[in-house]
């Protein structure tokens, strides 16, 4: 299948991303301080490379994870491609589907963005997920799942 007919995600979902990856950051930094502070005349010795990381975490981390995913919504089937090293191209026919949900967390709700879990029959990948929506989008997806399965079984 090929990866050009992909939907992006919402653009925010990188600054999600980045704001996310800032909060481990800090946590990695607060721990290489401790480091410097207990490991006498070794100045820098920690704070380098994990200042280093994190900058890595902040500028190229977010827009990595953010291109390796996408989605196509098309020919009553939903198909969610994700992942950097491990690549995962799943498709679940909408006569599959069960159920939908569209969550949000907290970081979501601040970006306005949510995640779609289509939820199917069967026990092997009962459920994906696709997160990084623009919230309307998500409830969008899951009035055409809903209006696709309507359809379907009458």
């Amino acid at each position: 299948m090929d990866d050009h007919s992909l939907t992006p995600l919402d653009p925010a979902y990188a600054s999600m991303l980045r704001l996310q990856f800032a909060f481990v950051a800090l946590v990695l930094l607060a721990g290489a301080t401790a480091a410097e502070v207990a490991i006498p005349g070794y100045t820098g010795a920690v704070w380098i490379p994990v200042i280093v990381f994190s900058l890595w975490l902040l500028i190229r981390m977010p827009m990595r994870r953010y291109a390796a995913r996408g989605y196509s919504l098309a020919e009553e089937r939903l198909r969610v491609v994700r992942g950097i090293l491990f690549r995962s191209d799943t498709v679940v026919p909408f006569g599959r589907v069960q159920h939908i949900d569209v969550n949000q967390g907290p970081l979501e709700r601040l970006f306005h963005l949510a995640t779609l879990t289509v939820h199917t029959a069967g026990s092997h990948n009962a459920s994906v997920s696709l997160p990084g929506l623009a919230q309307e989008d998500a409830a969008a997806m899951r009035e055409e799942i809903r209006a696709a399965i309507r359809r379907d079984t009458r």
